[in-house]
């Protein structure tokens, strides 16, 4: 969820409606906040809180090195049932630490009424300082382990075109096909027209797949923004990708094997 999220309209929308679905999550988890750790458990559930990714709540017996006080109450048919939280982190002057303090907790009851939510606890992803799964830090968001990212190679001949000029052309790609999204079409950096490339300033960020930068397309004055994108350093499943180039589907038209693609829908 954004930063922005209101807490409190989370909250109540949660209790209302229920979360999307909630299933346990057994790998060790780990939080750090002001260079505590104040999570370290097994006994994390990923919940759906929107149909897009899972984000991880912790039962608050799990929660450790800090207090929780409630701020904000939270009601649902006129009883409180949650309530938007302070966590505190005490200052540490051995390690020269001082006190820090975030307000972007969520705390249900231990009301049985909740279901799998009673006696959870949300952290806000952004306002901790690091998340570990197992030792490997979470980037984003926490990974939904449903999803399922594959990598193949191709020899299918591929063409790019940006306004009826080519602009890239290979006989080998790799594909990666990832659950509700186009097909994507990464190629050798080698066979991408160089003249027409000027780097952009922007980065992005997947779970899945890594920091993404980018490169405009500029061809006869006109530019194309940001819609290039490669991997320098590729979490280790899409590995294969690093220092390939993918262009969106959406904005320019890619022939594979002579037959002109559908540009999909521009995604969400």
């Amino acid at each position: 969820m954004p930063r922005s999220t209101d807490l409190a309209e989370l909250g109540s929308h949660l209790l209302e409606n229920g979360p999307r679905k909630v299933i346990p999550a057994p790998r060790r988890i780990r939080v750090i906040y002001n260079r505590t750790v104040i999570v370290d458990s097994t006994k994390g559930s990923l919940v759906w809180e929107h149909d897009y990714y899972p984000h991880l709540y912790f039962p608050a017996s799990e929660i450790h090195n800090c207090t929780l006080r409630n701020r904000q109450p939270i009601k649902s048919d006129g009883i409180i049932r949650a309530s938007v939280a302070e966590l505190h982190v005490a200052a540490d002057e051995s390690r020269k630490i001082p006190a820090a303090v975030t307000d972007r907790v969520v705390r249900f009851t231990d009301d049985r009424g909740l279901g799998a939510l009673t006696g959870l606890v949300r952290l806000e992803f952004k306002a901790m300082d690091q998340w570990l799964e197992e030792d490997v830090p979470i980037y984003v968001h926490p990974k939904d382990p449903s999803k399922r990212i594959e990598v193949l190679p191709s020899s299918r001949r591929i063409e790019v075109r940006v306004d009826g000029k080519t602009v890239a052309k290979s006989g080998f790609s790799m594909h990666l096909h990832e659950p509700r999204l186009p097909t994507r079409y990464y190629l050798p950096m080698g066979c991408l027209d160089q003249t027409v490339l000027r780097r952009s300033e922007l980065v992005t960020k997947c779970p899945y797949k890594g920091d993404a930068d980018y490169y405009d397309v500029v061809i006869g004055g006109v530019e194309y923004p940001n819609i290039v994108w490669y991997y320098r350093y590729p979490a280790l499943e899409c590995g294969a990708l690093a220092g390939m180039a993918c262009f969106y589907n959406e904005k320019v038209d890619i022939l594979l094997d002579g037959q002109l693609l559908e540009r999909p829908s521009m995604p969400r």
